[in-house]
């Protein structure tokens, strides 16, 4: 591997991990909490210890601990992502029925999900981009409209630089009205009835860069916190 792409990867591990410590903050002992996949499952490995916060997978898993270690993998444990994960005491297991059946019971706290847009009005676009392979929705569309709330972890713009954060969506929506908060590397917006409400900046970010990324506008707080 050259050092150019050493480097790259680098970058784009420190904003994958910006992106969920940030995330963590958000957590509260007794929360019920779904992890996405992809990106979103990284906040397992950044629970402040001694919170009692119980991760649940719509595959039928609940009480998700971190990643394994390097060896410590057990194929048998794994989450909706196919990924190895680890249990903690009292974890449970059950079928995906009884998995969604707490999803669209409005018993989950908190999901955290990956998005290809999100717009001014917290209407949502992660599931598929017309004319690429498609996979399927996966529980996305049940997280959205069971969970009392919804954050999007992702990277700000896609990667030849275009908004992922935009006025309309245009992609087919996932759900309607039904984001929170979007997480990027440069910034923590809140979907308010106001609009977008930029309330904290990542450190060495400024506000043009931001509001360049950003293709809607934003409702910048007087005093924008940093993280």
């Amino acid at each position: 591997m050259s050092t150019t792409s050493v480097i790259e990867k680098q970058k784009d591990l420190e904003k994958r991990n910006r992106i969920v410590r940030r995330i963590a903050r958000e957590l509260r002992d007794g929360f019920y909490v779904n992890l996405g996949i992809g990106l979103p499952t990284l906040v397992a490995n950044h629970v402040s210890p001694g919170m009692d916060v119980i991760l649940q997978s719509e595959n039928g898993m609940l009480g998700i601990g971190p990643y394994p270690l390097p060896g410590e993998e057990d194929p048998d444990l794994i989450n909706a992502g196919k990924e190895t994960v680890t249990e903690l005491p009292g974890t449970s297991y059950f079928s995906s029925a009884d998995s969604f059946a707490m999803i669209r019971g409005g018993h989950i706290d908190l999901s955290v999900l990956g998005a290809m847009e999100v717009d001014e009005e917290g209407n949502l676009a992660n599931w598929t981009i017309p004319g690429k392979m498609m996979k399927g929705m996966g529980g996305a569309m049940d997280l959205v409209a069971g969970a009392r709330k919804v954050i999007i972890a992702m990277e700000h713009t896609t990667r030849d630089g275009g908004h992922k954060i935009v006025k309309r969506c245009t992609l087919p929506l996932t759900g309607m009205k039904v984001v929170n908060l979007i997480v990027t590397e440069l910034a923590v917006i809140e979907v308010t009835p106001r609009g977008l409400v930029l309330k904290e900046m990542a450190s060495g970010t400024t506000l043009d860069a931001v509001r360049q990324a950003t293709g809607a506008d934003l409702i910048v707080e007087p005093s924008p916190g940093v993280f």
